[in-house]
């Protein structure tokens, strides 16, 4: 039990080591302190999902105080395998972060691996929680962070960027410790479990309970960049150092996802049941969500903004396989956010080699000048094919696993968002092949073609390198390995999807709390079959090759085809204008989708 608390202290003590002894200690020192703890800090998570797993969900009572008659006492952290699991996958994408930074900056000291084993702990604190203000507290620790290495490198006009992340976040934090504040305003209680067992007795949901769900989830939704919510995401990722913009995109937008359906299952499906009512408005703002981020990377020439979108509509696609309410939605939407994660990781890394050796990540400026980068031309490429979620890489198994919970989600979403994720992956993966391509290669138009260059790249590492160092090679290259480990791993697919059976087990999670009693051993029942995704994976594969070859020889594609591109990209170019960069424009669409979502609850229920 000692090894639950463990791997929130490990990381802070780390961390309180390095702020304290930085006038006297060695960069190298300080690095390797910084990777070592990360590196312990995930054998322990991936040792607690492993337990959770074969023993059942372990609860941790700080200072003993455990439950009385049903009241909870103190503080919990609850380990169950889905909260381990998405634990441990924020702790190799920091360690990755981690590695990659060590070697990537001049002059760091040791701020910057402090910051990131804070965020390290407010991760492992956010996922293992059972106490609603702890997820809170855990979730502004590790958005705090964030805002700061977001602004590390940066000045000037770039600031702007940092700023807005903070402000719109910092916005949704309030309007998420609002709806806590209801609960606890009507039921005196602040643990999970006792706040599930007590909006269950009220049977049907009133205003009160429809408004505290739509705050925390607007909260939640901002977090993970959500439409309309996802305004301030782009804007970070272009202007945050690389290694931040992994943790922005691939740990914490996922992680907002994870707590909304930890509150929503713990606390609130006893009163709003996930079939219909308002969590079918989730299921198509996913849908949404994912559209938008797939249009708007193909029309990115910075490579951050670029993969930030593509996030945005990757998170879309999860969106909607954690609202399918079932254990084959949400375990596809487990496996996927993980192998996705690594993925997107990946690439944000490569594009730190990109910005390393040639200065720039703006494509039309770095045109044909990677033609020696053949290792960063790999890691595009592999990149890509995950994000078509092609086997044999993770990020299939978890497409296939949540396009199987869509057919429970009823006959339109059965039919419709199927096709919106191969449209998802095809567009977001021919969006990096065809940057790979002219980059790399020198294919399609010169830079003179297009129009001025729309941002600045920070001076965050030391640009026009002759050489890539071995860590910035090995950081990116062990995520994608990793993702590709997912996808060939016999039986992963089945344990999670079991770790998603326990995770909507809510009566057994409540007694484990509460009553210590064990929810026993995962059950394993075999996956569905993945042959009906094979028109799905080769539809991916397909429209990936095909928008490739059209962005790189647009100058020379028919007329009558390149009409049609123009109509279906003049909606494109409205959306991408809303995305002006004013913080007062993303709080306004912030507080307008607020609104809307707890008007549509309240209607849906």
């Amino acid at each position: 039990m000692i090894l639950i608390p463990l791997a929130v202290a490990l990381p802070l003590i780390a961390a309180a080591l390095l702020a304290g002894l930085r006038p006297v200690l060695p960069r190298l020192l300080g690095d390797a302190t910084a990777i070592a703890a990360a590196v312990a800090t995930t054998a322990i998570l991936a040792t607690l999902t492993m337990l959770s797993a074969r023993h059942g969900t372990m609860v941790y009572w700080f200072g003993g105080w455990h439950p009385d008659h049903g009241v909870a006492l103190g503080i919990a952290f609850a380990v169950d395998p889905f909260g381990a699991a998405t634990a441990t996958t924020g702790a190799v994408l920091t360690t990755g972060a981690l590695v990659f930074a060590w070697r990537y900056f001049d002059s760091l000291g040791t701020l910057f691996p402090t910051l990131i084993l804070v965020f390290l702990a407010g991760v492992a604190g956010y996922t293992l929680s059972g106490d609603l203000f702890t997820i809170f507290v855990f979730f502004e620790v590790m958005s705090t962070c964030a805002y700061a290495l977001t602004g590390y490198k940066i000045e000037g006009p770039s600031l702007m960027g940092a700023l807005a992340f903070a402000i719109i976040n910092t916005l949704g934090a309030i309007l998420l410790l609002w709806g806590i504040a209801l609960l606890y305003g009507r039921f005196g209680a602040l643990n999970l479990s006792q706040l599930g067992r007590a909006v269950s007795a009220v049977g049907h949901p009133d205003a009160a309970l429809v408004a505290a769900l739509a705050l925390m989830a607007t909260g939640f939704l901002t977090k993970a960049a959500v439409l309309p919510f996802q305004f301030w995401h782009a804007d970070a990722d272009a202007v945050a150092p690389t290694p931040v913009c992994l943790l922005i995109s691939s740990v914490m937008a996922p992680l907002g996802l994870v707590g909304l359906a930890r509150v929503y299952w713990t606390v609130f499906a006893g009163a709003l049941p996930p079939t219909g009512g308002a969590w079918i408005i989730l299921l198509w703002l996913g849908g949404g969500t994912a559209l938008l981020g797939a249009v708007l990377s193909l029309r990115q020439r910075h490579l951050k903004r670029l993969l930030a979108f593509t996030t945005i509509g990757h998170v879309g696609m999860m969106l909607s396989g954690l609202a399918t309410g079932v254990a084959g939605g949400l375990g596809g939407m487990l496996l996927y956010l993980a192998a996705d994660g690594l993925a997107i990781g990946a690439l944000f890394l490569a594009v730190g080699i990109v910005l390393h050796r040639l200065g720039s990540v703006d494509i039309p400026e770095i045109h044909g000048r990677g033609g020696e980068m053949q290792w960063a031309a790999l890691l595009f490429v592999l990149g890509a094919l995950a994000l078509a979620a092609i086997p044999p890489f993770g990020t299939f198994e978890g497409k296939a696993g949540m396009e199987d919970g869509l057919s429970a989600a009823g006959p339109l979403a059965s039919a419709v968002l199927p096709w919106v994720f191969v449209l998802c992956s095809g567009c977001t993966s021919a969006a990096v092949l065809s940057a790979a391509a002219r980059i790399f290669l020198g294919w399609g138009p010169a830079p003179a073609d297009e129009d001025a260059p729309t941002s600045e790249d920070g001076a965050e590492t030391k640009q026009g390198a002759e050489r890539t160092p071995l860590p910035l090679k090995l950081a990116p290259s062990l995520l994608l390995a990793l993702c590709l480990a997912l996808g060939v791993t016999p039986g992963l697919r089945s344990a999670a999807n079991a770790a998603a059976g326990r995770f909507l087990d809510t009566s057994g999670y409540r007694a484990a709390v509460l009553d210590s009693k064990p929810t026993g051993l995962l059950s394993l029942a075999p996956a569905t079959s993945l042959w009906p995704s094979a028109p799905s994976v080769a539809a991916s594969l397909l429209l990936a090759l095909l928008v490739t070859a059209l962005i790189v020889v647009r100058g020379n594609i028919p007329q009558a085809l390149r009409r049609l591109a123009e109509l279906v990209g003049a909606p494109a170019r409205l959306l991408e204008q809303l995305h002006s960069g004013d913080v007062e424009d993303y709080a306004a669409w912030l507080a307008l989708g607020a609104v809307t979502l707890g008007v549509g609850f309240l209607l849906a229920v």
